[in-house]
């Protein structure tokens, strides 16, 4: 008992030492604290005057208030939303196929739905150009190919050549810009748009040295994904970690010069968008399409031996080459391009020097609309030209080139946009 009492006596002890010491501090912190004035401060500010631009300021707010009260609510504005079409021409010679040049706003003539418009804009042919080079790189290509004869060298040098060719020979840096688009199954971008020299090189060497891996072609895809773009895989040439990535578009480039050359044999094998919704896109877009076929190489030397069906092993018949034909000849007349059926290789320079003057002189048109198109609806379009001069279009003698429909998207109607 002695021995519990005197533990219980040193533990109060130790507690009262305890309350001892923290006492103050809590007691400091429980009362508020008390700020002293400075010594120049004085406990009760006199009000500063207003200075003569805080006066002039109160003023004018309060009259607009005065005036807003009393203001009697008008009628609605009315606001008026504008839409341009505009509309790329190239003027030729019928019988000579010359382009003609050094025209003016009034040697035309923009007819829609056989409606005359007045021209609100007029651009003489300039010189810098952006293309986007759609190159079929499949199997199918491979062996289409191979009837010029290459039997020393893989046969999509006959599809390769005619990109490399042009990248090279017609491509200016620094005011052009090139991009291109390699399609099998998918469209997969090689180069995004460039005027780097060394990012060409390293393109044409990168086709060069690869081979395809599928055969498929689906190029309606391939062709949508150009014009509007969309998720694909990621730019070849970039060396990203990502796997895919959004690729920009062609409709959505600011160039007066925009074009899509597009290598291929016009085959389809199963893309996701059908022939009709890839017309539509291409009538919307309203960028010449300048198609070199590769197929009808292989279709010219050997249709004697071809069936008229595809084969069970799903080689393409003579039937599948002619609607190529036909896809292609569509494609290229809506979108104001052109189509070049290669029957030989030595050919290919010929085309590429065409597609580049083509591109070079072009006039840019445009006219506003007095009412919005109707989404949906195709309007017809027509550009005559009166080269002397004498107030009569010269239809017999030459012929425009240009698109030849405008159509407006329901979406771009909705936000506005540009036809």
């Amino acid at each position: 008992m002695k021995i519990l009492h005197s533990r219980l006596v040193s533990l109060l002890f130790v507690i009262a030492l305890m309350a001892g010491h923290f006492a103050p501090a809590l007691i400091a912190q429980s009362k508020p604290q008390r700020v002293e004035p400075k010594s120049g401060d004085k406990k009760n500010q006199r009000p500063t005057p207003k200075t003569p631009e805080q006066l002039k300021a109160e003023e004018e707010e309060r009259k607009r208030q005065e005036e807003e009260k009393k203001a009697i609510p008008g009628e609605g504005v009315i606001t008026v939303d504008t839409d341009i079409v505009n509309v790329d021409a190239v003027v030729l010679n019928k019988k000579a196929g010359q382009i003609i040049t050094g025209l003016k706003k009034e040697n035309f003539g923009i007819f829609e739905d056989g409606v005359k418009q007045n021209i609100s804009s007029f651009t003489t042919p300039e010189a810098p150009i952006t293309v986007t080079l759609v190159l079929e790189y499949s199997k199918w290509s491979e062996v289409f190919g191979r009837a010029a004869g290459g039997y020393f060298e893989p046969g999509v040098y006959e599809t390769v050549r005619p990109v490399a060719q042009f990248l090279t020979g017609f491509i200016k840096p620094p005011d052009d810009y090139a991009s291109v688009i390699a399609f099998d199954m998918r469209p997969t971008p090689i180069t995004d748009f460039t005027n780097d020299p060394a990012r060409i090189r390293q393109t044409i060497d990168l086709l060069l040295k690869n081979r395809p891996a599928f055969r498929e072609n689906n190029l309606f895809d391939a062709i949508k994904f150009a014009l509007i773009g969309g998720r694909g895989d990621t730019v070849v040439l970039e060396d990203s970690e990502a796997n895919q990535a959004d690729y920009g578009v062609m409709v959505s480039v600011k160039s007066k010069r925009r074009a899509i050359i597009l290598v291929a044999s016009g085959i389809d094998t199963f893309s996701k968008i059908s022939y009709g919704d890839t017309r539509k896109i291409i009538q919307e877009a309203g960028i010449p399409i300048y198609i070199i076929s590769t197929g009808n190489l292989f279709y010219k030397r050997y249709e004697p031996y071809l069936p008229a069906t595809d084969s069970i092993t799903g080689a393409p018949g003579r039937l599948t080459f002619l609607q190529a034909k036909n896809a292609m000849n569509t494609f290229a007349r809506e979108s104001g391009g052109m189509h070049f059926e290669m029957t030989f290789e030595s050919e290919i320079p010929a085309y590429l020097q065409s597609i580049n003057a083509l591109l070079r002189n072009q006039y840019s048109l445009a006219y506003d609309l007095a009412k919005k198109h109707e989404p949906g609806k195709k309007y017809k379009l027509q550009v005559k030209v009166d080269v002397d001069g004498d107030g009569t279009y010269d239809d017999k003698q030459f012929e425009v080139q240009h698109r030849p429909y405008v159509t407006v998207h329901e979406e771009e109607e909705k936000k506005g946009k540009k036809s």
